[in-house]
């Protein structure tokens, strides 16, 4: 069974593990031969038991014995020269192998610990994040609307199921749960208890209606939008909890009817769903005091929510705005 922090990807500087162990391969063959050409260079100072001169295969046989500290004893260190070598330079030859290869292990302990440790500390510091429960293409847009709107990347936590989308969350400097967002124990991984919103827009209706059940039963209070693709299950998304529900077949079709009679709308409406250049729309709230809301200087008044619900626009009288309602407005991003 895998750990309580097994599933949890951190960002962090990728390195290529091949390369890697090429290049300990690479140094470990270079102290060989280097022992090899030792012993080849001062042959003469060496006894085989067959009594054979040392060749170069004898050399590198004697070489990988000695570093391995196998040592068999049949080609042994006879003068005094080559009793020097041996001292001076195999025997260090000799433990840079041995802390090659037992430094290996080593780094791959420590790596593991150092691991588990961030992890450990990221779930202790994570707070008033956002959770994305399906990081396909849906939640990589979702991402990154997000941090265009001035969201650290820290504050986001991708949840899917395959690796390949666990890889891109970490390379974009998000945190990643590899795992099914249905299950209380993945979600729990995300710290979905101290979340401040979920995201949910997995590949299919049903799912994201157990994962929207699911974050509601965890945290009560957390705020839940959720994408669905077939209109008859989007009142489930909201009997289950969701707070928003975003219809993205529809969304998409409407897009296509705009672009048809209206073309020159079209990047319009992109603007406005494009944060961070152009043109947006931005909600203002009630005043912290408690007085009613108003309509900041540098924007245009679109829509009035109260309730719940959009006010018609010839019932909005900004003399009679109420302190809980919450104005849309459009400015200059």
């Amino acid at each position: 069974m895998r750990g309580d922090f097994d599933q949890v990807e951190l960002p962090r500087r990728r390195r290529a593990p091949l390369a890697a162990v090429l290049r300990r391969v690479g140094f470990a063959l270079g102290l060989v031969v280097f022992v090899a050409l030792v012993v080849r260079g001062g042959r003469g100072g060496y006894v085989d038991v067959t009594g054979d001169p040392i060749s170069f295969l004898d050399a590198l046989y004697y070489a990988s014995v000695t570093v391995t500290t196998t040592g068999y004893g049949d080609i042994t260190a006879v003068s005094s020269g080559a009793r020097l070598a041996t001292i001076v330079l195999i025997t260090p030859a000799r433990i840079l192998f041995l802390i090659l290869v037992v430094g290996t292990t080593v780094e791959v302990l420590t790596e593991q610990s150092r691991r588990l440790l961030l992890t450990r500390r990221w779930r202790q510091r994570v707070n008033d994040h956002y959770v994305i429960c399906g990081f396909g293409s849906t939640g990589q847009a979702a991402a990154a609307d997000l941090v265009r709107r001035g969201l650290e990347p820290a504050r986001i936590v991708a949840v899917d199921k395959t690796e390949e989308a666990i890889e891109r969350a970490t390379q974009k400097g998000f945190a990643a749960v590899h795992g099914d967002a249905t299950q209380n124990a993945v979600l729990r991984q995300a710290a979905i208890e101290r979340a401040r919103a979920v995201i949910v827009v997995p590949n299919r209706d049903d799912t994201s209606v157990l994962i929207t059940l699911t974050a509601r039963e965890l945290n009560p209070g957390i705020h839940i939008v959720a994408g669905g693709r077939e209109q008859e299950n989007l009142h489930l998304l909201r009997q289950g909890g969701a707070d928003e529900v975003i219809d993205a077949t529809a969304a998409v079709g409407r897009m296509l009817g705009l672009g048809t009679y209206a073309p020159g709308a079209v990047p319009v409406v992109d603007d406005l769903l494009d944060a961070g250049s152009g043109l947006e729309l931005v909600e203002v709230g009630p005043d912290i005091s408690g007085e009613r809301p108003r309509v900041p200087d540098d924007a245009t008044l679109i829509a009035v929510v109260r309730d719940g619900h959009r006010v018609p626009h010839h019932d909005v009288d900004l003399a009679d705005l109420r302190p809980e309602d919450l104005l849309v407005v459009l400015r200059e991003s």
